[in-house]
């Protein structure tokens, strides 16, 4: 049932559009008039394109060399990641020296990037909503498509409210000239309302099935992203009921066979469909692929090591100070798990090598030496983030019971090198204080998730930074956000928390305001 969303997307739009059309992105977010929503074949070819609209692209959409998916780019305020290539793409430098409100102006092509595509996902997702609930069709799959719209809207949303705090709130299609568009910016608490609500939703209609079960939206993954929605609002008791979700479902953690190239990290690299994979964007050799992914594994010097693909660079690059957060016998950190140093292409005998750590997560093997064309898909959330989740949530709200350590202990054993089991971290993390037990959760999100984009989301929820020790590895300490300075030596002021609002989108909408700190 592999790449079904794809397959099934041409078939539906048959009659309306080509299939080169779909691959051009011929967006139907315009044509979401009633009279469009007929039958189900329309229905569901809207739906469909929830699944490369918005937040989506925004994760997994590796459409240029130099500059990586946009969130990439939060992780870079943090200083601890930087893009090789930040003298071209300037927004890479001013998220990691935190100037961002000295070039208003230099931030428009960006967070118009990532206003847009979400306005436009939601405004189908809204059609999708308002319009399904009347067509003649199966009554299970028409409440399926409406959840699934729902989800779609609510991670639009979510990002939206995480970039840039209070937007503009529509719940209802755009399908007219005449209708009026400039609407306020929403208060946030009520942003964060209609997304928990449409997630709870999207939760009791969706199936309880694993994602490699046809590759559609589950009841799985709408828990998986409700608990992180109340997990960012420091909601941790209704986090807990929603992770144990995903805890208690068919998904489990990857396994390690050894602790080389069969990891289970290596796996999660290689291997589409695992357990553990809640839900993925996919690609495909034919109808999309995966682009420049495989670049970012190297340095620009593996151009001379690869025939496949002419430009490498380091897009979302850890500073060495970034991997002091792992201690020496962590299995994430040695050589080929989730970074590396040296590599030897099979087919020619040149050797890469470089100081700075490559990112070996994203390295793929067939795209590298022999296609040029990447077809991993790019895992959105992991089992190993619900455990996680549910172990500090529960810290949070109940103090550190069994069952919070055990979750917790799973994560840590699955890294250990020298055999000890998850009983055996549990009777360590039982003697925790809530404290301690916390911030070593937040640890273990730094050290499991490095090249997955958490790490400034983890910041702005708890208020804290973790000043990763320069000296000794495996050391953190955390400190108040506000008033840091990050990887970089750059200060953190209550600015750098949201993005601007583009000038080009307040021109057009007068009853909008900028974020404290980019007015002109």
């Amino acid at each position: 049932m592999k790449k079904i969303i794809y397959s099934f997307v041409c078939a539906a739009l048959l009659g309306l559009t080509s299939c080169n059309d779909f691959l051009e992105e011929d967006s139907r977010e315009k044509l979401t008039s009633g009279d469009y929503f007929k039958t189900e074949s329309q229905a569901t070819a809207n739906v469909n394109r929830l699944y490369w609209m918005g937040v989506p692209r925004h994760y997994a959409e590796a459409s240029s060399a130099y500059l990586g998916p946009d969130v990439t780019i939060p992780g870079m305020l943090t200083g601890y990641f930087i893009n090789s290539y930040e003298g071209q793409e300037l927004v890479c430098q001013y998220a990691r020296l935190l100037t961002r409100q000295q070039y208003p102006s230099n931030m428009v092509a960006t967070v118009q990037g990532i206003w847009d595509p979400c306005y436009q996902a939601i405004n189908v997702a809204n059609a999708s909503i308002l319009y399904t609930p009347d067509i003649n069709m199966d009554a299970d799959d028409r409440a399926r498509l409406v959840a699934e719209a729902k989800f779609f809207r609510a991670f639009n949303y979510f990002y939206l409210v995480k970039t840039f705090g209070a937007v503009p709130m529509p719940t209802i299609p755009y399908e007219s000239y005449d209708q009026d568009l400039r609407l306020p910016r929403t208060d946030v608490s009520t942003v964060y309302e209609l997304i928990e609500s449409d997630l709870i939703a999207a939760v009791e209609v969706l199936p309880a099935v694993m994602f490699s079960n046809g590759h559609r939206i589950t009841k799985f993954a709408a828990a998986m992203l409700l608990a992180n929605v109340y997990f960012q609002q420091g909601k941790y008791s209704e986090a807990v009921p929603y992770a144990k979700i995903v805890i208690d479902s068919p998904h489990s953690l990857t396994t390690n066979d050894d602790l080389q190239l069969n990891s289970a990290f290596n796996k999660l690299r290689t291997t589409e469909d695992l357990a553990e994979s809640i839900y993925a964007v996919e690609f495909d050799n034919n109808i999309r692929n995966g682009s420049w992914w495989p670049t970012y594994a190297f340095t620009s010097a593996a151009t001379a090591v690869f025939g496949t693909y002419s430009i490498f660079e380091r897009v979302y690059g850890p500073t060495d100070r970034f991997l002091n957060v792992y201690d020496s016998t962590d299995l994430r950190i040695q050589p080929n798990q989730f970074f590396h140093w040296e590599y030897t292409n099979p087919n020619n005998g040149v050797t890469w090598r470089s100081d700075q750590a490559g990112c070996w997560y994203y390295y793929d093997e067939d795209a590298l030496l022999n296609t040029g064309r990447a077809t991993k898909d790019w895992n959105i959330f992991r089992y190993a983030e619900a455990l996680l989740v549910a172990a500090e949530s529960i810290a949070q709200s109940n103090g550190v019971t069994a069952e919070a350590v055990g979750y917790l202990a799973e994560i840590k054993a699955r890294a250990d090198m020298n055999g000890k089991t998850s009983a055996q971290y549990a009777a360590e993390l039982q003697n925790m204080s809530p404290t301690a037990f916390i911030e070593e959760c937040w640890i273990e999100r730094l050290r499991e998730f490095p090249l997955e984009f958490k790490i400034w989301d983890d910041c702005t929820r708890t208020g804290m930074f973790p000043s990763i020790s320069e000296t000794e590895n495996g050391k953190v300490n955390f400190v108040p956000l506000i008033g840091a300075k990050n990887g970089s030596g750059a200060t953190f002021t209550q600015s750098d928390l949201l993005w601007p609002i583009s000038e080009e989108e307040i021109q057009r909408n007068p009853n909008l305001t900028q974020n404290p700190g980019y007015e002109r």
